[in-house]
């Protein structure tokens, strides 16, 4: 079986202990037999006979379908990577003297980045001139911050680095 390869999981005859403790296919225990008898059982019932606890004393092994035991294990996997939630940076840049509707503009875009479950990054790019009035970008970033302060918090302040200026917002946890 080349399923029981890849989930590195002893199946019929792969199995070599001398004595093993069986359970069936209904859960009751069949007790502590030797692995020809055990697999003796398992094709009587045409199902397989898989190790499930090599390290007991004596190793555990159930009678059971192997085949939907595989998908099963597999669907639940799938199951529980879509439940998984993957956060991803959206970057907003703005500017240093931003008009007043393309600074709404762009808190609208943050609200909708943040209800979507990403992290927002703003930035302001100074050039030439701009330098020397990076506290207004600053401001504006701060600005920038209260208005969104209803559905964001601040994540890292706006601080200066190099010739951008950054600020990381998360959304609000709802409670």
């Amino acid at each position: 079986m080349d399923i029981a390869a890849k989930n590195n999981t002893l199946v019929n005859e792969q199995i070599r202990g001398k004595e093993l403790r069986v359970i069936s296919d209904t859960g009751e225990q069949l007790g502590i037999m030797s692995s020809r008898e055990a697999l003796d059982i398992a094709e009587e019932k045409d199902l397989d006979l898989v190790l499930i606890a090599p390290n007991a004393k004596p190793p555990v092994c159930k009678i059971m379908n192997y085949g939907k035991y595989c998908f099963e294990q597999a669907k639940k996997a799938k199951e529980n990577k879509k439940k998984q939630k993957t956060m991803e940076i959206k970057e907003i840049r703005l500017s240093l003297n931003i008009d007043v509707h393309d600074f709404n503009t762009k808190v609208k875009q943050a609200e909708r980045f943040l209800k979507a479950g990403n992290k927002v990054k703003c930035s302001i790019r100074l050039r030439g001139r701009e330098m020397g009035h990076s506290d207004m970008g600053v401001d504006t970033m701060k600005r920038f911050a209260d208005t969104c302060e209803e559905f964001a918090s601040i994540e890292k302040q706006p601080k200066l680095e190099g010739r951008q200026i950054l600020m990381f917002l998360v959304a609000k946890q709802s409670k």
